[in-house]
């Protein structure tokens, strides 16, 4: 590649995470029908026409917006369970779930991720990027815990499939509790008690 389309990649990727960022941000603020794509790509910097070289539509746009929230979401529970000094599994499970759980309660995550994703890409879609993003480290954690005989030998794959079911579940109840506070302890203790019910003493 020579110079002349490296700076018009650069510029083109430069483009493109102007319009994410600025669209993250008015979807975090005022919610996915709430903010028009002239507001887009006026916030952005970047012409109508710059938006739709990048992305067909709006709903384009807000996919790849929650996916580099999913991303970035991601990256906090693998350092979270990274950081973990207990070797046991189950307790980076734990902090695993933890930092998914507190950040959950931030609103930017609230609204883009568990209010507008499942609503406007749909169930099916929202459940699919989100195991993307999720399941290889669901699945890892939990093969290791079967390694190590803290959990009973089983297939994986189910398992880990029932475990993200019921995290993401807590989210939605979490998104939706009128006291969020008080409802992060309780379903804190619930996906608490539920991984220690994996394991074998």
């Amino acid at each position: 590649m020579n110079v002349e389309r490296k700076t018009q990649a650069a510029r083109s990727a430069a483009t493109r995470d102007a319009l994410i960022t600025a669209a993250r941000r008015l979807f975090a603020e005022r919610g996915y029908a709430d903010v028009g794509t002239e507001e887009i790509v006026r916030t952005a910097g970047v012409t109508r026409g710059a938006l739709y070289h990048h992305f067909p539509d709006k709903l384009a746009l807000f996919a790849a917006v929650f996916e580099a929230l999913e991303t970035d979401v991601a990256g906090r529970i693998a350092a979270a369970a990274g950081a973990e000094t207990d070797p046991d599994p189950i307790a980076i499970m734990r902090a695993g779930v933890a930092a998914w759980l507190d950040a959950c309660a931030e609103p930017e995550v609230h609204r883009i991720m568990l209010t507008d994703a499942p609503a406007v890409l749909g169930w099916e879609r929202w459940v699919e990027i989100s195991n993307q993003h999720n399941m290889g480290l669901a699945q890892a954690l939990l093969a290791a815990a079967m390694d190590v005989g803290r959990v009973p030998r089983q297939p994986v794959a189910p398992l880990a499939h029932t475990l993200i079911g019921a995290v993401r579940e807590a989210a939605m109840y979490l998104a939706r509790a009128a006291d969020q506070r008080q409802a992060r302890v309780d379903i804190g203790r619930v996906m608490d008690q539920l991984l220690r019910g994996l394991t074998v003493e």
